[in-house]
């Protein structure tokens, strides 16, 4: 199997090759899946999401430029798709739930966690309660690994901001997980 490169591709869809769109989603599909379910916290909604953002990609492909690259372009979508459906699920649960008091948690410690295996899940509890930003910025560099500038060109955001962003969520991670 031979390596196409992805303007490459990006020029044959645009010259009506469909076939370079789907090889395009097959890179691609695994990680902004991965990205959509870090964000959504639900496989089911990180499914729908992932879709939607590849029919937003190949509704918006024949305008791309390549003056960045497509993978960063991809994650734009995604995380600005992911947003509308936290708003759409916020509205969603605040029309159905009626107003209740916190109850204190039975949480384990952390002891408790390593033994029984569940730190990736005490991690995704406390990735959860950070703010959208923070959460977006670290999960792009921790788990995605994109760089800071590719972050920064995703976000829409300085590199500054990105490394403060990233900076706060750490220390916010480190918060949270000492209470658990």
């Amino acid at each position: 199997m031979t390596f196409i490169n992805e303007s490459d591709l990006i020029e044959r869809f645009k010259k009506g090759d469909p076939s370079a769109f789907e090889a395009i989603l097959l890179r691609h599909q695994d990680r902004i899946y991965n990205l959509c379910r870090y964000m959504l916290h639900d496989p089911q909604n990180a499914q729908d999401a992932a879709q939607d953002v590849f029919l937003k990609a190949y509704r918006s492909l024949k305008d791309f430029r390549p003056d960045s690259a497509l993978y960063t372009w991809l994650y734009r979508i995604a995380v600005n798709t992911c947003l509308d459906y936290m708003r759409k699920l916020r509205r969603e649960a605040i029309k159905r739930e009626p107003l209740t008091e916190d109850v204190p948690s039975d949480e384990p410690f952390p002891e408790q966690l390593y033994e029984s295996g569940k730190i990736t899940e005490a991690l995704q509890l406390a990735l959860q309660k950070l703010p959208e930003k923070l959460r977006m910025a670290i999960v792009l560099r921790e788990i995605e690994d994109l760089s800071y500038e590719e972050i920064a060109e995703a976000l829409h955001a300085s590199t500054g901001t990105v490394k403060s962003r990233i900076s706060r969520a750490r220390e916010q991670l480190r918060h949270l997980l000492r209470k658990i």
